[in-house]
């Protein structure tokens, strides 16, 4: 396929763009294989050079157009006599409704050229080929391919724990994608389980997830495992290695918990398909606790809901409240939080071993294992930490991003494997940040750029559904990584939260309805300014970074003496709740 072949016209004059939050600006427009691009007139929009306007097509999400018929009289003059001509014309507009929440419209003149752009527009934005996506295309100066890539292998988080204990070992036995496509080459797993009981493991979980290393509690000394569901079927079927596995995750003693994301009755329907779940009577030392999270369409339709009263200007107060709670958002972020809250809990209190699943294992399960780990470990709340965590948990560990994030909140399309999964767990964090200001290095502003860049970017980090697929598309030669751009020490700096102070404690997210807020930076972000914000912002950052300039001994700023977080979030009665 060519991309010309989609380019039904390539440039337009006098096109107008307008945008919430700025100016009207008019000028050419020009469309590319990847790019709406909009060039200002000169001397134009009161500026005095050209500016240019990029929108990635990729991040549109829906095309709406409209053409409206004009028509006027024009009067010439003759020697003799006036003579009026009817002059017809017509006039454009194309809405662009985007995968971050952003609208535009275009104002373009002339039925043809506007019918053409939105044709092309909707046709470029639609190819689904990885391979002919923008990363595979971007190569800015300042950067190289390899740059990035290597960051956070998973060989120097297993070195970590090795450094602790020597009950875990490195396996590669998938190192040619057979035992399971959606696993990375490399997973740790008990040191007592060879890789022949891997593999016939990974024959009674579905898609051959076989339970595996997410996290290492030090304190503690229990483990936090994940997998899909037993294949346990409606004959009860059982897998004597499956059962040894588990079994040496307990290291010889102790307990474990099963946190399964389905409800009970799910995932008894689920046995009568052929999953199921671990009957204790073969699962003796694992105790059973099922937390119900929604994925899929449920949850696409919630984010949906609630795009939709967000953009809503003119509900009142109370009608507008009432659609937030019903598109239950909130309570997705609640009902996350909580089961994550519980993950941590076994591990931390209990002192038990945590295996978490649904039926897929691509999903809830990481979005509750990566939550739990934000929660109990102050590394996994550092900048690097954190971006560590992503590609470990998400990325490596076999999250379908290119189907979940195909679509966002606005398009036509009929509903296929979308789902707000990642975004979810964004919004989990944010939470936990505002709950707790000082113990997350990051800002919320890194945040928004990852929810961003899964939907649509230049780089090539968050293409594809597998390591696998990455790999047999060579991601990871011919694209740049995320990482690199935001480890830039210009871009770093953007991403930091001036009040971070290191807290080694268990953050503990209190879930009640007063301490759970609406995501006003992401969901308003283009609905109403966030200057005086950002300008804040900048001024903690400016007395931030005075402090540390400031000589030795020198009272400096109020900022650097505040209290770091304590373990729990003041609730608004100013008790300490455990969430």
């Amino acid at each position: 396929m060519e991309f010309a072949e989609l380019i039904k016209t390539a440039k337009v004059e006098n096109v107008q763009l307008s945008c919430s939050g700025l100016p009207p600006i008019k000028g050419t427009l020009c469309i590319t294989s990847h790019h709406l691009l909009l060039s200002s007139q000169p001397g134009g929009n009161g500026e005095q050079g050209t500016v240019e306007l990029w929108l990635l097509i990729r991040n549109v999400d829906a095309v709406e157009k409209s053409v409206q018929n004009l028509s006027w009289y024009q009067t010439s003059r003759t020697n003799s006599s006036h003579q009026d001509t009817r002059v017809a014309s017509s006039l454009g507009t194309i809405t662009l409704k985007c995968k971050d929440l952003k609208v535009l419209q275009l104002e373009i003149p002339g039925m043809e050229e506007c019918l053409n752009i939105a044709s092309s527009t909707e046709a470029l934005s639609s190819v689904d080929s990885v391979m002919m996506m923008y990363p595979f295309f971007y190569r800015p100066q300042s950067m190289k391919l390899k740059d990035g890539w290597q960051l956070y292998p998973l060989q120097y988080f297993y070195e970590q724990i090795a450094s602790e204990t020597g009950a875990w070992r490195l396996s590669c036995a998938n190192g040619d994608f057979t035992i399971c496509s959606s696993y990375p080459p490399a997973v740790i797993v008990p040191a007592t389980v060879d890789d022949n009981i891997l593999k016939k493991a990974a024959r009674f979980r579905q898609g051959g997830r076989f339970p595996v290393l997410s996290y290492y509690h030090k304190k503690n000394r229990t483990v936090m495992l994940r997998s899909s569901q037993p294949l346990i079927g409606p004959n009860r079927k059982r897998c004597q290695e499956d059962e040894v596995l588990l079994s040496a995750a307990l290291d010889g003693g102790g307990r474990g918990f099963i946190i399964d994301t389905r409800s009970a009755q799910a995932a008894k329907q689920a046995r009568m398909m052929g999953g199921g779940t671990e009957p204790t009577s073969s699962y003796p030392r694992w105790k059973r606790l099922h937390r119900p999270l929604e994925r899929g369409r449920p949850l696409q339709e919630s984010f949906i809901k609630l795009v939709e009263a967000c953009n809503d200007t003119s509900l009142s107060m109370d009608r507008w409240l009432s659609k937030l709670e019903s598109s239950k958002w909130l309570a997705h972020v609640k009902g996350a939080l909580s089961t994550a809250c519980l993950a941590a809990q076994c591990m931390e209190r209990e002192e038990a071993c945590v295996l978490v699943h649904g039926a897929e294992g691509t999903d809830t399960t990481l979005l509750v294992t990566a939550l739990a780990q934000v929660i109990l470990d102050p590394d996994c709340r550092t900048l690097a930490g954190f971006q560590g965590l992503l590609e470990r948990e998400w990325i490596e560990a076999g999250h379908p991003f290119h189907f979940r994030c195909a679509h966002s909140a606005y398009s036509h399309a009929r509903l296929k494997q979308e789902a707000p999964i990642f975004l979810l767990f964004l919004d989990c964090v944010w939470q936990l940040g505002r709950q707790f200001p000082f113990s997350l290095q990051f800002s919320e502003r890194l945040l928004l750029v990852l929810f961003e860049h899964t939907y649509a970017s230049c780089y090539g980090t968050f293409l594809c559904n597998s390591e696998k697929e990455r790999r047999l598309c060579k991601v990871k030669e011919k694209t740049h990584s995320l990482w690199a751009w935001l480890n830039q020490p210009s871009e770093r700096k953007k991403h930091l939260n001036p009040l971070y102070t290191y807290n080694a404690l268990v953050i503990w997210p209190s879930v009640e309805p007063q301490s759970l807020q609406l995501w006003q930076g992401l969901f308003l972000r283009w609905i109403r300014s966030s200057q005086y914000l950002e300008e804040a912002w900048a001024e903690i950052q400016r007395l931030v970074t005075s402090c540390e300039d400031a000589p030795e001994g020198s009272a400096g700023c109020t900022l650097c003496h505040s209290q770091p977080d304590a373990a729990y979030p003041l609730t608004s009665a100013g008790t300490a709740n455990e969430g």
